[in-house]
């Protein structure tokens, strides 16, 4: 069964949500505060952690959390259940590595659904490990879809698991548009126009880290983005 971890310094809210997940036959182990997910984190990660951002007295606990969490794993799901619904607090989140950025006035069926295909994308990774076309080559892009890794010029890139999707989305047709509805698909979330933009500058970001020049994904306007290999 799936282990899920929830982060969230209110008690009721805690477990009204690890109640439903339990019902959903999910395994779930709750924590009110940051250093009591992260010292069970040391010991062994969740499949998927939930954590608000919010947590006892740190204002900003959970985006903390999150960079731990992500230190740990590259992999990992993530996804931010908050109160906090600022495009600025979206946006941090989703930089820090999250994998979904959601409110809590979402409704329980639509989260259930969310953490369903997060999981459901871990499973496509599994088969696509087994593939014979492991790797994918597009000039200095490597994607190796066993390990889950990006390289740029024989160096890794550190995506999350999202990033990981939609560069593969992108890169597997060069030249060929994408629409923010393709990338959704292919990456196996359900989330605004706006949270794939945001995803996709933080994707050129840590490219043109590793790589000044880079310039390779382009926005078309309207329409969506695409990988170009002809520069």
């Amino acid at each position: 069964m799936k282990r899920i971890a929830i982060v969230e310094d209110e008690p009721a809210i805690r477990e009204n949500y690890a109640d439903v997940l339990r019902k959903q036959g999910y395994v779930v182990s709750t924590y009110a505060n940051r250093h009591d997910a992260e010292d069970c984190f040391k010991q062994r990660l969740p499949d998927l952690a939930i954590i608000d951002i919010g947590l006892a007295d740190e204002i900003d606990g959970g985006f903390q959390l999150c960079q731990t969490v992500r230190a740990m794993s590259a992999t990992l799901p993530i996804i931010f259940l908050t109160a906090r619904d600022s495009d600025i607090d979206t946006v941090v989140g989703l930089r820090m590595g999250a994998d979904d950025y959601l409110t809590k006035d979402i409704s329980l069926p639509h989260l259930m659904a969310r953490i369903a295909a997060l999981f459901r994308r871990s499973e496509l990774l599994k088969q696509s490990a087994t593939d014979s076309e492991s790797l994918l080559e597009r000039g200095n892009l490597t994607l190796d879809l066993n390990r889950m890794q990006v390289n740029w010029n024989q160096h890794t890139v550190d995506l999350t698991v999202t990033e990981f999707w939609l560069v593969h989305a992108m890169a597997k047709r060069p030249g060929h548009v994408r629409s923010r509805q393709d990338l959704m698909q292919e990456a196996h979330v359900v989330v605004d126009d706006s949270t794939i933009t945001s995803h996709i500058k933080r994707i050129r970001k840590k490219f043109i880290a590793l790589d000044a020049d880079f310039d390779f994904i382009d926005t078309v306007y309207g329409m969506g983005y695409r990988w170009d290999s002809s520069k």
